[in-house]
């Protein structure tokens, strides 16, 4: 049987990804990345402004496999955090790392506030897992295509998949404004990928 050829990352990423870290915390990720024996599947497109929605979300494991992959590629993923966690001196670490402060009782709510910071920022890719938890979330949340939404962005859709520890960019979503329509689509696009814990992920059939 022929081997399998696995990449760590791909040989080209788009100059229109926002990138942050040098070539130490790209080596540091590169060296995680084989010693785990993951390998990335697929492309990123090239886009300025992205949701990245992240599933399926079913133990903590996810983050020890992304943020090795994170490093290696020197991407800029922006998340969402409360406002009072950015207080000195972590503020400017959070800042530089790609956090966002949000405001959960601002009028507009989140969306409102992280469709502003897209507007701001000349690049900006906002990385969120739509389950909202690691048990079983009967309901995805929606709050990631209500800020798609807001700020006219596409949502791309990239997923864990542990039987074949890959992870793996599976497509771009252009959100319709439907969110119900919308999630369905979604959650049936990564439908076919499987979780560490596969008993924790959402039934298609629930939602």
């Amino acid at each position: 049987m022929t081997a399998v050829k696995k990449t760590t990352i791909p040989a080209q990423l788009p100059e229109e990804m926002p990138r942050v870290g040098n070539w130490f915390t790209q080596g540091i990720g590169l060296l995680i990345v084989k010693m785990l024996g993951w390998r990335f599947d697929g492309n990123f497109p090239a886009e300025k402004k992205l949701m990245v929605a992240l599933a399926p979300h079913t133990s903590n494991w996810d983050f020890v496999v992304a943020m090795p992959f994170i490093m290696a590629l020197k991407l800029k993923a922006s998340w969402m955090m409360k406002k009072e966690a950015f207080f000195f001196p972590f503020k400017g670490l959070f800042m530089a790392l790609g956090g966002i402060p949000t405001d959960r009782s601002a009028a507009g709510g989140m969306a409102k506030q992280v469709a502003n910071q897209f507007r701001q920022n000349e690049k900006m890719w906002v990385a969120i897992t739509p389950e909202g938890t690691r048990k079983k979330a009967h309901k995805w949340k929606n709050g990631f295509l209500r800020i798609a939404n807001a700020a006219g962005v596409p949502v791309l859709l990239v997923a864990w998949d542990f039987p074949t520890k890959r992870i793996c960019i599976d497509s771009l979503y252009h959100p319709t404004g439907d969110l119900e329509a919308d999630m369905q689509e979604i959650q049936k696009r990564f439908s076919k990928y499987r979780g560490r814990n596969p008993e924790y992920q959402t039934d298609i059939d629930t939602v």
